[in-house]
């Protein structure tokens, strides 16, 4: 069974380790301040989970999350994950991480910047315009009419694959976006950003999507 890797404990990365335990996987997570602060919520995930520092998830990890602040992209160890999918969460908040022009004036995209950090991993965009609590409590068979739809994005075609496939065993129908140049159409305050939505619904959402 596949070994997801993630590096980042907060909402997102606890709810996906529980999301992805619960169908199989064995998690090995990481947060800023170190395994020892991880033991409860290692306690609540059982066996198959276990925690470590950044550079021990990213080598333990067939599959790499990376669901860190924006400002501390550049923290993420670029040697453990090269050549693998990597899968990023992220959202760009000014208020948090500080103004970025190129983001401010729509001319990149937090995707393309971490894989300019990862330059030999294979970037995907994941889980970023849902909330956290709904990762565990939205998933529903395929093929049910309402299913909720989520977005990826990648320049490489496995790594689209992946996350859609994940999204699939988590209860969701997947709408591939493109490239990475194009998952700014999924993120804060565009009209896909965190509502639950059909994959029709996602695909005239992205419709609707402008960039500053």
């Amino acid at each position: 069974m596949t070994t997801l890797g993630i590096i980042g404990a907060g909402n997102i990365g606890s709810q996906l380790a529980r999301a992805a335990i619960g169908v199989g996987y064995d998690v090995v997570i990481s947060n800023s301040r170190g395994p020892e602060t991880l033991q409860d919520l290692i306690a609540e995930l059982g066996p198959k989970a276990r925690a470590a520092t950044a550079t021990e998830a990213g080598e333990a990890g067939d599959v790499v999350v990376v669901t860190v602040p924006l400002k501390n992209t550049t923290d993420v160890p670029v040697e453990p994950l090269a050549g693998k999918i990597v899968v990023d969460t992220d959202n760009y908040y000014f208020e948090r991480d500080g103004h970025i022009e190129a983001l401010d004036k729509g001319e990149d995209t937090t995707s393309e910047m971490l894989q300019r950090h990862l330059p030999t991993s294979r970037v995907a965009k994941g889980f970023n315009h849902i909330f956290a609590a709904d990762i565990t409590t939205d998933g529903k068979p395929a093929g049910s009419p309402d299913r909720r739809a989520l977005a990826t994005a990648s320049d490489f075609d496995d790594a689209a694959e992946f996350v859609t496939k994940l999204y699939d065993e988590l209860g969701f129908d997947t709408v591939n976006i493109g490239p990475l140049a194009d998952s700014w159409r999924v993120e804060r305050d565009q009209p896909a950003y965190v509502v639950s939505q059909t994959k029709q619904e996602l695909i005239d959402n992205l419709a609707k999507a402008t960039r500053p």
